[in-house]
């Protein structure tokens, strides 16, 4: 599926569920950030996931501080490496798709546990989490 058929199915809620695994949000929110100016990518890729969420009746899916933290991470990777292709943009950045998640590194498991975190971006733990312990 191209990238213009990939975005109409998610924006419609046609994406079959089972093809949207984290590295098809991580190519979504690519997407976005490539159409759009970042706080607006956010904006209307939140709106587009929550709407996708509540068609597949799975809303508690949804999780305000990961979305905003891939997408600023990935917007900025965007423009310290610029990339043409989400395959060219995966090939410079498989860490954001890797195990363990890069969650981790900036972010206490307790803190994204949090219903503050769940519905309201948090900035991440201060010093990366391994880093701080």
């Amino acid at each position: 599926m191209n990238d213009e058929e990939f975005l109409k199915a998610f924006e419609d809620a046609s994406l079959d569920p089972k093809l949207f695994d984290h590295k098809a949000h991580i190519r979504m929110g690519w997407i976005y950030v490539m159409r759009y100016p970042l706080a607006e990518a956010i904006e209307k890729f939140g709106r587009a996931l929550r709407a996708y969420t509540r068609a597949l009746e799975a809303e508690a899916k949804y999780h305000e501080t990961i979305t905003w933290f891939y997408m600023l991470l990935i917007a900025e990777r965007q423009a310290a490496h610029p990339a043409a292709t989400f395959a060219a943009f995966l090939g410079k950045n498989r860490d954001l798709v890797a195990k363990p998640s890069i969650l981790t590194r900036y972010y206490r498991a307790e803190t994204l546990a949090s219903d503050r975190a769940r519905y309201h971006y948090v900035l991440p733990d201060g010093a990366m989490v391994k880093d701080a312990a």
